[in-house]
């Protein structure tokens, strides 16, 4: 029997997912906190894409690392929704905690930042040498898309890398598919960037770029447009790190340089070439650094984010799927309720408007508002349609309250009802009218013949 799985959170949304934190809960009611990653809807419906995605999903699922989140389900909804069940990291993201230490006006330390890049070439040279459990032959698999976002902080030190199963779709689906790559190219390499086939060392590059952005709190390849992104990529020229922070030594500047080489054959050939190099350079400096001071920064960070969490508008998560929801079936109903004024001929449009009198006040007036044909023709056609106005009738006294106007005709009348009833309403007081003006004219004549 399948887990099931309960939303709890709302943790996270991009522009190819969303993430939620959950409960898995078993058979024999075992409970454990699980992350749930929903693929947004416009995805998949790109045949190509769910292709893709469904094979470096089921790829994933041979990861098994301490540096790499876990994928433990694979799940597809009655929709065509698709869902990755993952194992939850409580902590934050690498770019929550840079965001932390800008704020606070300060880089993280040259140490912090080598001993988390040691830990990711861990995960992706796992990664890199996989072979397959049953034929053992090499899976070839490549990140293609090492990013602060998918590099998790634990709140106990631990460092995880995430998205294996969807890097590959992401970087190979169609240019078709707006906001799929978009942020992206920053980490990209020069060879993904030109079009050419990428292999493991693409990840390297990418560790290059987060290295050099955090020694020097900038960013390296960064246009105005996703075009002059991808070119200051292909071009890949580095910018002195020690002009920029003049703390990092020549030795340490030259290790980010030879992973940021254009020509891949220049780089590290392996990410635990590149993780080596930086331990050797701790070591020899006598830098201690464990996942202790790692945790330290990632509760600061956690403490900040549950602030801005408290401070934001509550939204329930389950009225969040709702809407979610609603919003997609929002333009059926618009089509039915079109379709169904079609049909009853109240669609309303130019040249469609019912010209019945009892619907407009005055036709002129509701031309403009409406946007109905305002030229002569039109105009003179509405004018024939409305019905002549009433003469106006001689100055009579002033009626009843129209309270007791309608008390006296519900007793009078008291089955007619609708427009006959106020016909028959008017009738009454008219004649009532009348007799108050006959017994007031004999009221007047018996006095005059008395004097």
């Amino acid at each position: 029997m399948r887990d099931r799985y309960t939303i709890t959170e709302r943790l996270d949304a991009g522009g190819m997912a969303e993430v939620f934190r959950g409960v898995a809960e078993s058979m024999e009611g075992f409970k454990k906190a699980v992350a749930i990653k929903r693929v947004l809807p416009n995805l998949t419906k790109n045949q190509k894409f769910v292709a893709m995605f469904l094979d470096e999903a089921r790829l994933s699922l041979f990861l098994q690392h301490a540096n790499i989140v876990q994928v433990f389900d694979i799940s597809k909804t009655p929709d065509n929704a698709y869902f990755l069940v993952m194992e939850y990291v409580d902590g934050c993201n690498l770019k929550a905690l840079i965001d932390r230490q800008k704020q606070r006006g300060k880089r993280l330390e040259a140490a912090h930042t080598i001993y988390l890049m040691t830990e990711c070439c861990k995960a992706l040279n796992y990664a890199h040498v996989l072979e397959h459990p049953e034929t053992g032959e090499p899976l070839g698999i490549v990140h293609r898309d090492i990013s602060p976002p998918n590099i998790l902080l634990s709140k106990n030190g631990e460092v995880k890398l995430v998205d294996f199963g969807l890097a590959k779709a992401n970087s190979q689906i169609e240019s078709t598919d707006p906001g799929v790559v978009k942020g992206k190219f920053s980490y990209l390499s020069p060879e993904a960037a030109s079009g050419v086939e990428v292999d493991h060392r693409a990840d390297v590059f990418a560790v290059g770029i987060i290295l050099w952005e955090m020694f020097t709190g900038r960013r390296l390849f960064h246009g105005d447009t996703d075009y002059q992104t991808v070119e200051l990529v292909r071009q890949a020229r580095v910018p002195s790190i020690q002009a920029l922070n003049p703390e990092i030594e020549p030795e340490l500047e030259q290790v980010v340089r030879k992973a940021l080489a254009l020509n891949p054959d220049d780089r590290y050939q392996h990410a635990a070439d590149l993780g080596d190099a930086l331990s050797q350079y701790l070591f020899s400096r006598r830098m201690k650094v464990t996942a202790r001071d790692i945790a330290q920064l990632v509760r600061d960070t956690q403490i900040e984010q549950m602030r801005k969490r408290s401070s934001a508008p509550k939204e329930s998560v389950i009225d969040a799927l709702i809407n979610d929801e609603v919003q997609r079936l929002s333009s059926l109903v618009g089509q039915e309720e079109a379709a169904a004024a079609t049909a009853s001929g109240t669609q309303t449009g130019e040249g469609s408007l019912s010209l019945d009198p009892s619907h407009f006040v005055d036709t002129s007036a509701w031309a403009t508002d409406l946007g109905i044909d305002s030229s002569a023709d039109h105009q003179a056609a509405l004018r024939r349609a409305q019905p002549a106005p009433p003469e106006r009738p001689s100055p009579v006294p002033r009626p009843a309250p129209a309270s007791e106007v309608e008390s006296l005709s519900s007793m009078l009348e008291p089955d007619r009802t609708g427009v006959h009833a106020q016909r028959g309403s008017t009738t009454v007081i008219v004649a009532i009218v009348v007799l108050l003006l006959i017994a007031a004219a004999a009221g007047a004549f018996v006095v005059t013949q008395v004097l």
